[in-house]
């Protein structure tokens, strides 16, 4: 009997002492909307990736034009040429695999520089989250953002608005959707 009234005792201090942790949110694409550098950065890399994009669409374009000049040709090459032709298709779709690997891959420059551009912006964000969490005495603040699914969350406990007005900027509503 005394281990039960122990145990139930622990379960009831341990779910207070839960409890009793503040709690709050913030949707960081909203808060990241409101910063001007950040759509700026964010319009230099969709820029760049569709310059590159083009790129390779492009290269693709000529190889289907080698094969299919290759496909009309094939009956009247003898087997070294129809070798060297074969050689040369594969040699450049290899190089255009290498150049999306390049530009597009893990740790490439589309990487590179989103890394650059944006990691700054997000580390100042994540400064002002931390900030204003010490203020407020919070123990614990979750990201709305795309990743975190929330099946009900409180309004009262969104601090998006306090942290754009940490980093200096205008909360604007509009930007929530």
């Amino acid at each position: 009997m005394k281990k039960i009234v122990l145990v139930i005792a622990f379960v009831v201090v341990t779910v207070s002492a839960t409890f009793a942790q503040n709690f709050a949110y913030v949707n960081s694409e909203y808060i990241l909307k409101h910063i001007p550098e950040y759509t700026s950065a964010q319009k230099q890399l969709d820029d760049l990736s569709q310059k590159w994009q083009q790129d390779v669409d492009q290269q693709y374009a000529e190889i289907e034009k080698l094969y299919k000049a290759y496909q009309n040709d094939q009956v009247l090459l003898n087997e070294d040429m129809r070798r060297r032709r074969e050689d040369e298709i594969v040699k450049k779709e290899k190089d255009v695999k290498d150049y999306q690997k390049q530009k597009f891959g893990f740790e490439g420059e589309l990487f590179k520089q989103r890394e650059k551009l944006v990691q700054p912006i997000q580390q100042r964000v994540s400064k002002a989250i931390q900030d204003l969490a010490q203020a407020q005495s919070l123990d614990i603040i979750l990201d709305r953002g795309q990743e975190v699914t929330f099946l009900y969350a409180n309004p009262k406990l969104d601090k998006s608005n306090d942290v754009i007005i940490k980093l200096g900027l205008k909360p604007n509503p509009a930007l929530a959707n």
